[in-house]
């Protein structure tokens, strides 16, 4: 009886040894590392000490309905699918284009939001460069690791690039002429144009369209599916439209 009882105690501590009581709430309270870029307006930047930005609401929104924890990691663009790999990063959003070729290394949640490319140059320059063609020859800023660098290596190869880790430096080089034009993702080119750049650049031309915006995951994170479930209820019950009006001034259609 005595050996019994011994033998069922021993298991009893094996199991707690095995599986931490702890174990299932240390999951459900663990702090997702959210990666964003440092500047990418209007989807996320700093204003007043603090990240604001479509993306930066959109993923509260999120999380809020996910009942999940996390912490905003700003970082510069070109270390976010690394981060991703690694899994130092569990989640990223910034503005980051779905594409084939980054589908072989993380994987992205349903798109959230179509964009495309557009060229913003100087109020001087705007009867000359208004297509893809006339940045032929031409010193053109553009952001390291987008998809607009694929764009222009592509149908522009005479074209000039110069990199920028950060846009806001993109768009400083073309106010003070270093450049001829900053060619970018269209949503971000509007809202400089009409704010810090008004009245000294302005948006000439959309070069690309169809591109849309994932929200990004290491391979196999197990986020996916709750993710999409989420941004499918905020479109539906127009929780996504009431923060897109916010940062684009009209709903998605």
């Amino acid at each position: 009886m005595i050996k019994s009882k011994l033998k069922a105690a021993l298991l009893g501590f094996a199991i707690t040894l095995a599986v931490p009581a702890t174990t299932v709430a240390q999951a459900q309270d663990k702090e997702l590392v959210v990666a964003t870029d440092t500047a990418f307006v209007p989807f996320e930047f700093k204003q007043d000490g603090k990240y604001v930005g479509f993306d930066v609401e959109l993923w509260d929104a999120l999380a809020k309905d996910m009942g999940v924890k996390y912490r905003l990691q700003p970082m510069d663009f070109n270390g976010i699918i690394p981060g991703l790999q690694t899994r130092n990063i569990d989640v990223a959003l910034a503005g980051i284009t779905i594409k084939d070729e980054r589908k072989k290394v993380i994987d992205f949640s349903d798109p959230y939001y179509e964009s495309g490319i557009a060229i913003l140059t100087s109020v001087k320059n705007q009867d000359s460069i208004k297509t893809a063609k006339d940045l032929a020859g031409k010193d053109v800023a553009a952001k390291t690791g987008t998809a607009t660098v694929d764009f222009l290596k592509k149908e522009v190869p005479d074209a000039k690039v110069k990199l920028f880790p950060n846009i806001d430096n993109a768009f400083l080089d073309l106010a003070t002429g270093r450049v001829d034009a900053v060619v970018h993702d269209t949503p971000n080119v509007q809202y400089y144009a009409n704010t810090g750049g008004k009245g000294k650049v302005v948006v000439t031309g959309s070069v690309q369209s169809g591109d849309f915006y994932g929200i990004a995951f290491p391979k196999g994170s197990d986020l996916i599916e709750k993710v999409n479930a989420s941004l499918k209820k905020l479109k539906e019950n127009g929780e996504y439209d009431k923060i897109y009006t916010k940062w684009f001034g009209q709903a998605v259609k």
